[in-house]
């Protein structure tokens, strides 16, 4: 069931605990019934799979297909460098997994690396909020190497997921405005309420604020952008909810219309897609989806899951 509407990480945690994020991957007959296969060997990916550095996590992971294989591109968290860098590994089934190496830093935090096909290039809208806006890269030799294109939006927006519909680029992300913790007053929280839309003739630009956008205001359940917009036999946009804690399940919605002047969505009221699963590496929470339409009609996708864990004395 559906209910309409129409529409005008910091993941470690405070206390003694840490959140641990992993990567799985998932099977279904559509983005909406998506379940963990027995055969699988999931989580495909954890930080013990990163070699190269220090790594506290593995998530926000993004694939896309070329020559024969999977190509996952993922937020690792560097221990040394106290920041997410975009890390990669290859598959050729979906299940077995190669982790090889970092592909992407900058002297700032990276993560939720959007990545896209178009027209024999590959490009990349990582989250770079600590920058100050919405950055795109190319591939310019796929998929270890990425050169910085142009800042899109110039603006600290977060999680900005892109996709292709009708002839047009599409933008939806996180504007949600910054606020100080109280009794923190060095730390910066997002409050994840306000989801804006943009659009665009070209990838690089120029891009123009929907009429209708924001699309969500005040509202940290189903704001914030979860994994890839899913263009299939309909359009479904997916958000996390940030409240009252960060990154515990998944929410869909229906985009029943898309254009430069009109919008309208429909919530999925049968509940949550993703939420906390039964085993050790998301019992906790899911937040991110990467669904990808397969050509026997069904849905493969990598997910991400945490638990909490006890941090060392």
């Amino acid at each position: 069931m559906w209910k309409a509407f129409s529409g005008n990480h910091s993941r470690r945690s405070a206390g003694n605990r840490e959140t641990i994020w992993s990567i799985g991957v998932f099977l279904g007959a559509s983005p909406l019934e998506l379940r963990e296969p027995r055969s699988f060997k999931n989580p495909v990916l954890t930080r013990r799979d990163v070699t190269d550095v220090p790594a506290v996590f593995v998530a926000d992971p993004f694939m896309v297909r070329a020559d024969g294989k999977w190509h996952m591109f993922f937020e690792v968290y560097n221990k040394a460098s106290r920041k997410g860098e975009i890390g990669y590994a290859f598959s050729t089934n979906g299940d077995d997994w190669e982790y090889a190496g970092i592909v992407l830093t900058e002297p700032f935090h990276l993560s939720y690396p959007c990545v896209v096909d178009w027209k024999g290039d590959f490009y990349m809208i990582p989250e770079s909020r600590d920058a100050g806006g919405v950055r795109l890269y190319r591939a310019s030799r796929f998929p270890s190497h990425w050169e910085y294109v142009t800042t899109l939006l110039d603006a600290p927006y977060a999680d900005s997921t892109v996709f292709r519909f009708e002839n047009r680029w599409w933008l939806f992300t996180d504007a949600s405005a910054s606020f100080r913790i109280r009794h923190r007053e060095s730390q910066l929280g997002f409050r994840h309420d306000t989801l804006r839309l943009f659009h665009a003739d070209d990838i690089a630009g120029a891009w123009r604020e929907h009429p209708k956008s924001p699309i969500v205001r005040c509202d940290p359940h189903i704001a914030r952008p979860g994994g890839r917009v899913f263009v299939g036999n309909c359009l479904i946009r997916f958000a996390q909810d940030c409240y009252p804690t960060y990154g515990t399940r998944l929410f869909a919605f229906r985009i029943n219309q898309l254009s430069p002047t009109c919008y309208e969505e429909t919530e999925n009221l049968e509940g949550s897609v993703l939420t906390a699963g039964n085993a050790a590496w998301n019992r906790d929470g899911m937040h991110h989806i990467d669904p990808h339409l397969l050509g026997d009609g069904q849905v493969i996708a990598c997910v991400d899951g945490f638990s909490w864990m006890q941090e060392d004395p």
